[in-house]
């Protein structure tokens, strides 16, 4: 008899996660074209081949209290999911980042003798280290995308794989401006600033009237200045445009926005200076080679319990994988359109040479070809 095709359950939460998915289940495909793979798919991992069982937006729910708001559609999909993999067993189940969410699935699937992966490892470096031990009953390997988790992995034992970040294999070392500025139509003479406030509704919500006061402050100073606005999906380019169209209509004509859907790298590398929200957008940006403020912004009761457990110095990812401030990185009361503007004009009239090179050298650290790295891991986990 043939051999049955592989089942691969692959669960991503968010706009990074469905990045990763998607390069990870391309390198599947390529060894196993017959391979069945579904999950909670964003739109990159269902171009890949991943059937949706639900929506992602469902998970894209970020900080310590704001995700209570939304705990019950999560459990009812999380009951969903355990139970239809229990009904039909994949020969894997790969929880990409998402780890609230992730972990409990992996756990219960793993007491059922699934096999189980999680792919992006939970911040035990940064805070909480002693959620490793869940880690371990959750899954049977951890797929890494940062070189120094490796220590804290080995020193509790615990099956842990370093594959690298898929984005820095596909970002080009010098990536090309001129490009990428075509592609979005820009002018190729004339400054510009790419404008990120998320990739989750409430993100978006929170940073986006700030940013846009910023952007009004910084015309006042460069008002030739470009900005693009890279939309993460189309539910977040309905967002922006419904909110810009209430709060900013003068800039409906104006020809010096840009809103687009997607294309958030071409945006980046097509900008000289960018404003983005704190999170993976930072490590892309580094990846990208350009100056950055990262902005973070969460409600009261969040910041207060974070401020009592982070360990790190940094929070944003170029400046945790530097360990030191390579990019400014504002929080809370700091994140108002005076600073943020002083911040950005600063970018723009500095010399970034030494920063680019510093990016490449990061840059480097995480091109390991980590597609085929974390498929050949997933095929190693199945084979054990």
């Amino acid at each position: 008899m043939p051999n049955k095709p592989l089942r691969i359950a692959v669960v991503a939460g968010e706009a990074s996660g469905d990045v990763l998915a998607a390069g990870l289940i391309k390198a599947l495909r390529q060894r196993h074209p017959d391979a069945i793979f579904e999950g909670i798919a964003g739109p990159q991992m269902q171009a890949a081949g991943c059937t949706s069982l639900f929506d992602i937006e469902i998970l894209s729910v970020m900080g310590l209290v704001e995700v209570l708001s939304s705990i019950r559609p999560i459990l009812k999909v999380k009951n969903a999911l355990i139970d239809h993999f229990i009904q039909q067993p994949p020969d894997v189940y790969i929880g990409v980042d998402a780890p609230d969410f992730n972990l409990r699935v992996e756990t219960v699937l793993k007491q059922q003798g699934i096999k189980t992966i999680h792919y992006v490892s939970p911040t035990v470096w940064a805070w909480r280290e002693k959620r490793i031990h869940k880690i371990a009953r959750a899954t049977h390997r951890v797929l890494g995308i940062f070189p120094f988790e490796q220590q804290v992995y080995e020193q509790y034992q615990v099956p842990y794989t370093f594959v690298g970040h898929t984005m820095a294999d596909i970002i080009a070392i010098e990536p090309d401006q001129v490009a990428a500025r075509k592609t979005l139509t820009l002018n190729n003479n004339t400054p510009c600033l790419a404008m990120l406030p998320g990739s989750r509704g409430g993100e978006v919500a929170r940073l986006l009237p700030v940013f846009c006061a910023t952007v009004e402050r910084l015309w006042q100073h460069k008002p030739q200045c470009q900005i693009v606005i890279p939309a993460a999906n189309h539910r977040r380019y309905q967002q922006i445009q419904s909110y810009l169209d209430v709060h900013f209509s003068h800039w409906q004509n104006d020809q010096r926005v840009t809103l687009v859907e997607g294309h958030s790298r071409d945006a980046m590398i097509a900008s000289d200076v960018i404003l983005l929200a704190s999170g993976t957008a930072t490590l892309e940006a580094m990846l990208c080679k350009r100056p950055m403020v990262a902005a973070y912004l969460l409600s009261w009761l969040t910041h207060k319990l974070m401020m009592k457990m982070y360990k790190p110095d940094y929070f944003a990812l170029p400046n945790i994988l530097a360990n030191e401030q390579l990019v400014p990185e504002l929080l809370q009361d700091a994140v108002n359109p005076d600073r943020l503007c002083a911040e950005l004009l600063a970018l723009f009239d500095a010399d970034n040479r030494q920063l680019t090179e510093r990016f490449v050298t990061l840059h480097k650290t995480l091109k390991r070809n980590a597609d085929e790295q974390a498929a050949a891991a997933v095929l190693e986990v199945i084979n054990e």
